[in-house]
C-alpha cells in the first residue's frame, strides 16, 4: 500500500509499498479502490499542515500502470469506478501545496495521467515509458481524462500519444512537453525534491484557490459524473 515519509519541509508520497520494491499485492500501483482510498487518507495528512510541498514518487519498475484491470471488466461498475479515478486526479491538481511527479518507471494509462496532475514532473531516462494505450486497447477516453491531458499536454504530442499510443522514453516525453525535465535515476529523487523545496514558501490556502482558479474547467469535467465510459 502507498506510504508517506517527510524529509524536512518536503512530504514525499510513494505509490508501492514501504520496503519493497515492488508491493507483493499491487506490483503495478495500479488504481484499486483501496489504494486510492490510501492515497487519498495520505493526501489528508499532507493537507492538515499545508506548509510544505509533495513529492509523488514510487520504487521499483512502475511509477503507476493504470486502471485495475478488475475494476473495468464489469460494466456495471465501470462509470463509478472512473469518477474515483477523477476524484485523485481533482484532489492532487488542487492541492494547497507545490506537488511534483518523480516518474522512476513506466507510466500507463491512468498512472500516466496521475503524473501530469503534479505541477511539475520529472522522469528517469534509464528505464520506463510514458504511454496512454487506450486506443491500442480499445478503450475510449472519458471526458474528464480527455480535458486532463489536453490542458496539461501540448496539442500535437496529446493527439499523438492519445490516437497512436507511442511510448515516450523521457528525454522524448521532455522534448514533447510531457515532463518538465528528464535527468538520470542517482538525479531523480534529488532534483523532485529540489524543485519541491524551491516552492515551499507559497503552500497555504491561497495557493489552492490559484490553483483551482486555473484549472478550473478541467475541474469541472473531472467532477462531471461518468456515463457508459464518457
Amino acid at each position: 500500500m502507498p506510504y508517506l515519509s517527510r524529509t524536512d519541509a518536503v512530504w514525499e508520497l510513494y505509490l508501492g509499498a514501504e520496503g519493497a520494491e515492488l508491493d507483493p499485492d499491487n506490483p503495478e500501483n495500479r488504481f484499486g479502490s483501496t489504494w486510492m482510498s490510501t492515497v487519498h487518507g495520505l493526501l489528508d495528512t499532507v493537507e492538515k499542515e499545508p506548509s510544505g510541498a509533495l513529492v509523488i514518487t514510487a520504487t521499483g519498475k512502475y511509477f503507476s500502470n493504470g486502471l485495475e484491470i478488475a475494476q473495468i471488466s464489469d460494466p456495471s461498475k465501470i462509470d463509478p469506478y472512473i469518477d474515483l479515478v477523477h476524484g485523485l486526479y481533482a484532489r492532487v491538481l488542487s492541492l494547497p501545496v507545490a506537488t511534483v511527479a518523480a516518474i522512476n518507471g513506466h507510466a500507463f494509462g491512468a498512472g500516466a495521467m496521475l503524473a501530469q496532475c503534479a505541477d511539475h514532473r520529472v522522469m528517469r531516462t534509464e528505464r520506463g515509458y510514458w504511454s496512454l494505450p487506450e486506443v491500442v486497447l480499445g478503450m475510449p477516453f472519458p471526458v474528464g481524462m480527455t480535458s486532463l491531458l489536453r490542458e496539461r499536454i501540448p496539442n500535437a504530442t496529446v493527439t499523438e500519444a492519445m490516437t497512436t499510443g507511442r511510448r515516450y522514453g523521457a528525454v522524448e516525453a521532455a522534448e514533447f512537453g510531457i515532463v518538465d525535465q528528464a535527468v538520470g535515476a542517482d538525479d531523480l529523487m534529488q532534483t523532485a525534491r529540489a524543485v519541491a523545496a524551491d516552492r515551499v514558501p507559497f503552500a497555504g490556502p491561497n495557493l489552492a484557490v490559484i490553483k483551482k482558479g486555473l484549472r478550473r474547467t478541467l475541474l469541472t469535467d473531472l467532477a462531471t459524473p461518468s456515463a457508459n465510459g464518457s
